[in-house]
């Protein structure tokens, strides 16, 4: 049985949304960097899924953010072909041994990559939510919003469009690139 589908769960949450007078919650994430994040939340709220109460979790980020990622994502991959073996911090096993010379090297190519995808618009994004109903809580929301960043007016409206069936997403595809994070 799923927890966010469970009466006494939603109740709950219904409870907590009601004591922080608003329509959803933050989660907050063991593995979330802690610091001023404006382009993405984690958060739960209460709304309806094929004519049942329910619980959705919902990852809601900026286009910019979700780009970012993609392009890291394929950058990444370019240098893996590049340099076979080579692994980001963030997959390395601990006892993954990598010279001073090679990190440096991998750097300098994962940002040439970086540029490359940018300059070409390789990438593009748009505008979307992903429902996914096999979650283990509830149902989970992946939602990229074209904002600047995400707070709680963005993530409030959105779950109001939402939770009455009037969410109206932009259809543009965008790409972004690194130098427009100085403005």
């Amino acid at each position: 049985m799923n927890p966010g589908f469970d009466p006494e769960e939603i109740a709950q949450l219904k409870a907590e949304c009601k004591a922080e007078n608003s329509n959803f919650i933050y989660v907050e994430d063991e593995f979330e960097d802690e610091g001023d994040n404006n382009e993405h939340a984690h958060v739960q709220f209460v709304g309806t899924y094929k004519d049942q109460e329910v619980i959705y979790d919902a990852l809601v980020y900026t286009l910019r953010l979700h780009h970012s990622t993609l392009v890291y994502d394929e950058a990444l991959e370019r240098l893996k072909k590049e340099m076979p073996g080579y692994l980001s911090p963030d997959e390395r096993p601990a006892n993954y041994k990598i010279s001073d010379e090679q990190e440096d090297e991998a750097e300098l190519l994962l940002t040439e990559f970086i540029e490359e995808i940018e300059e070409g618009e390789e990438i593009t994004v748009r505008e979307h939510i992903e429902i996914d109903d096999q979650f283990e809580y509830g149902v989970g929301l992946e939602v990229g919003l074209n904002k600047t960043e995400i707070d709680e007016e963005v993530i409030s409206d959105f779950i109001k469009a939402y939770t009455t069936g009037n969410v109206q997403l932009d259809p543009t595809l965008y790409s972004f690139t690194g130098s427009e994070e100085e403005d």
